[in-house]
């Protein structure tokens, strides 16, 4: 079966130093949701705008159902959707006119524009409130229409950048089981996201990406599975101390840890065993341990693992720096 999205050796050059995309490579399986994570300026934003066509690569190829984007790039649009990291709506307009306009841009009739207008409020649960305008919504509402105008040529496929960014939980919860309605009834679906609960819940394939290169890819089970079942995090009295342990431990798990602060974590597999020994290696070097937890692998532990430094610093790096080194990824 042919791969509803796929790339291959995608590249993108800013200028003359900055490489946005270096070789990424990866496929997406139709009727599914595929999360592309990563840290802010690693490219996830510029592999979404090439595979829309609005940025054509410098190198490789990218496919959209079997289309070129570059070689075929209206075609292309004619066959996705896309929600941005921002919602994209005239506020002086009501959420019925902005769907209608989406619709006749989109070369609907006036009748199928207004039907699907009136379709998709009632799926995102705002009929009673699509005849008020735009300004009068709150984030959570206003990023439902975008995702709607999204919809409203039923694309087969479907692009959101960062959909639910500053969203607080409740309507990012919303908006996930709309995604998940969205794929049960056949819609594939590339996800960037800074939230990696977001990525853990929809996606059933995941790719990293970090400087424009590819890092890791699998389902989140299997990645969480590559550091261990079992996340060991043991306090110390400073950062120095820190990284002696840090060293010391190595050897009890076969995986580097990792030192943050005064902290060390450390991926086991063998929870009683490992945990009573790292405390004996401990012990026997002198080293005081402040505090001990145990918990599961997360997602977050894979990105540490990969980049460096938590999701969370990712996302206050976005927040924060209101310029990009990859042409505008955020």
């Amino acid at each position: 079966m042919r791969a509803a999205i796929e790339t291959v050796d995608l590249r993108k050059t800013y200028g003359k130093t900055v490489l946005a995309l270096d070789g990424v490579s990866f496929a997406v399986e139709a009727g599914t949701v595929f999360g592309l994570l990563g840290p802010n300026g690693a490219g996830k934003t510029t592999v979404v705008r090439v595979l829309t066509t609005t940025l054509r690569p410098d190198g490789g190829i990218a496919m959209v159902l079997g289309h070129d984007v570059a070689k075929e790039p209206a075609l292309v649009r004619s066959l996705i959707g896309l929600a941005g990291q921002y919602a994209a709506v005239d506020e002086n307009l009501t959420a019925r006119e902005n769907l209608w306009m989406v619709g006749r841009l989109n070369h609907l009739s006036r009748s199928q524009a207004a039907t699907q207008a009136t379709r998709l409020l009632d799926q995102f649960g705002l009929s009673d409130v699509g005849n008020r305008p735009m300004k009068t919504y709150s984030g959570g509402m206003r990023r439902r229409i975008d995702l709607a105008a999204a919809l409203v040529a039923s694309p087969p496929v479907l692009f959101l950048d960062e959909p639910t960014t500053g969203l607080d939980p409740q309507s990012r919860m919303d908006l996930w089981a709309v995604i998940e309605d969205l794929v049960s009834g056949g819609t594939t679906v590339l996800l960037t996201t800074q939230y990696l609960e977001e990525a853990d819940r929809l996606a059933s394939q995941i790719a990293v990406v970090d400087h424009g290169k590819l890092i890791a890819e699998g389902t989140p089970s299997t990645l969480k599975a590559r550091l261990g079942s079992t996340v060991l995090h043991l306090g110390l009295v400073d950062g120095i101390t820190a990284e002696r342990a840090g060293k010391l431990l190595d050897s009890v798990s076969g995986k580097p840890s990792i030192v943050e602060g005064a902290g060390v974590a450390l991926h086991i597999d063998d929870a009683p065993r490992q945990v009573a020994e790292a405390l004996r290696v401990l012990e026997a070097n002198g080293i005081i341990v402040a505090s001990v937890a145990v918990r599961e692998s997360s997602l977050d532990d894979v990105f540490l693992s990969l980049t460096g430094h938590h999701a969370a610093d990712a996302s206050a790096a976005d927040a924060t720096d209101s310029t990009v080194d990859d042409g505008g990824d955020r």
